[in-house]
């Protein structure tokens, strides 16, 4: 078994904090492989032999990412240039084979699980930081790269690439222009789609594409780079992208704001917004979430009813000083019950690990009981937090499911995991239930269904319904971009009835 091939998959089976998520997976007898020799010596010729495995329990691996589903593929190809790529194209077009692209696997709504099968494409070997150009503002990076990686480099000149998803130790540039992933500081920085200066990838024919420019304004045309944002692999594969660069703040602090319940942490929130001020960052976090957190890691969070961690961030001390004590005015305003101000980086990594760490923590909260991501990244306007948590709680207790709420409330992105026995088909089907209902809820205060993590498959009837106007105008750019539908099929549009099937859990009705 070929060690490239199976030391980067690790990453896509852990948490945030680090802790497997494939504990719940059942043991299942291994698929074997069942695409033609012909095709593999083909893939062979292109990658070589290091480049590609049809090991079943390599197959097996790369069959999850960090969503609640799973299926195996029947190939699994490490491309090392866009030409690989391209050849790679060729072959499957030619055989009508599905095609996955891949990077980390840390996305949590199955966008990259192979649910036709097929070859997986595995990006982890195109990892190159190309070329920074701190006068143009740009940086050439190959889609395998990892955002921390790349911000590694890019510190050296002073300047990062700023959306810091939570996954940022582990997911690549690559997946994160294919599902426009975002993070803690969206609210002030931005997306990565508003990163994106342009991109080359490999149409389902083969045929590499460059599109976008080097420069800051772009006037010209279609915007076929903004396109591929958030196309979760379903028009083209990313091989190389160009990103914008933005200054590297010289300093930061941090405010952590405990209150009785959730609705006052969200009015915070956006009270803090309309004093006016941008944060850096805002993270709500319920009283389910807190508990959890305190349960696993050693109660590194104050016990209340609801808190919110503001980050503030510039160029001055001054400037600091200032912004914190509107975060402290707003917060004792609303009717905090502690403010705790702090400009002590370990405190502050303190707090960031503890939020980053609630998807894991919660399957710690019940004995037998997983966190699940099912309504995980749903988005509101802002103003609106305060009602849509509300609504949360309500429909957790009408469906009796423990749900935790949490997320980058600042940019009205909430996150919602329910904690279920995961061989409990009652629980699914409770947790579902719920789950529309906090998606209706969401779209009817004006929102989405997904903030950051894309729509993959446990968004999919939802996303339906969300864009329901729009959806014959995707289905006939699918249509033209990909005919024969071998990039990554049955996503997205594609997805028919219950999300409660090919799961990784052992539930034997929808497993």
């Amino acid at each position: 078994m070929d060690r490239h091939l199976t030391e980067p998959v690790r990453l896509g089976l852990e948490g945030r904090s680090g802790a497997p998520f494939i504990s719940c997976v059942p043991i299942r007898a291994y698929r074997c492989s069942t695409m033609e020799q012909r095709i593999i010596e083909q893939i062979e010729k292109v990658v070589g032999k290091e480049g590609y495995s049809i090991e079943p329990a390599v197959l097996y691996t790369y069959g999850f990412d960090a969503s609640i589903f799973h299926n195996t593929p029947d190939i699994v190809v490490q491309p090392r240039t866009t030409e690989q790529v391209s050849e790679i194209m060729k072959i499957a077009h030619a055989n009508r084979i599905p095609v996955v692209p891949r990077g980390s696997g840390t996305g949590l709504c199955g966008s990259a699980v192979p649910i036709k099968g097929g070859i997986v494409m595995a990006m982890q070997r195109m990892n190159k930081v190309k070329r920074v150009s701190v006068a143009d503002l740009w940086v050439d990076v190959e889609a395998g790269c990892i955002y921390n990686d790349l911000n590694a480099e890019l510190s050296k000149y002073g300047f990062f690439f700023p959306p810091s998803p939570g996954s940022a130790e582990a997911c690549q540039i690559g997946g994160m222009v294919a599902t426009n992933a975002s993070g803690m500081r969206a609210v002030k920085y931005g997306a990565t789609r508003d990163f994106v200066l342009g991109l080359t990838f490999v149409k389902a024919d083969g045929e590499i594409v460059r599109c976008g420019t080097r420069t800051i304004k772009d006037a010209s045309g279609y915007q076929l780079a903004r396109l591929m944002c958030g196309s979760e692999g379903t028009l083209g594969i990313i091989t190389e992208v160009t990103l914008k660069l933005t200054t590297k703040p010289k300093k930061s602090a941090s405010c952590l704001c405990c209150f009785k319940n959730v609705e006052d942490a969200g009015k915070c929130i956006s009270a803090i917004i309309a004093r006016p001020l941008i944060p850096a960052s805002c993270e709500l976090m319920d009283s389910v979430s807190i508990n959890a957190v305190n349960k696993a890691r050693g109660n590194p969070l104050p016990n209340c009813g609801a808190l919110c961690i503001v980050e503030v961030d510039g160029e001055t001390d001054e400037v600091i000083d200032r912004d914190l004590k509107i975060v402290e005015e707003v917060a004792n305003e609303i009717g905090a019950t502690d403010v705790i101000p702090t400009k002590d980086k370990k405190l502050i990594a303190q707090w960031t690990d503890a939020r980053k760490s609630v998807m894991t923590s919660l399957s710690a909260l019940k004995p037998g009981c997983s966190s699940v991501s099912l309504a995980d990244d749903m988005g509101v306007p802002v103003s609106l937090v305060p009602q849509a948590v509300k609504a949360f709680q309500e429909i957790a207790e009408k469906h009796n499911v423990t749900i935790a709420t949490y997320g980058h409330a600042s940019d009205g992105n909430l996150h919602t995991k329910m904690v279920i026995d995961p061989k409990n088909k009652d629980e699914w089907d409770r947790g579902v239930a719920a789950v529309n209902e906090i998606f209706d809820v969401c779209v009817n205060l004006g929102g989405t269904v997904t903030g950051e993590h894309g729509v993959g498959i446990s968004k999919a009837p939802n996303f339906a319904k969300e864009r329901a106007s729009e959806m014959s105008t995707i289905r006939a750019i699918k249509a033209a971009m990909d005919p024969e539908n071998i990039l990554n099929p049955g996503k997205l549009d594609q997805w028919e009835g219950s999300i409660l099937r090919n799961l990784r859990y052992p539930c034997p009705e929808y497993m």
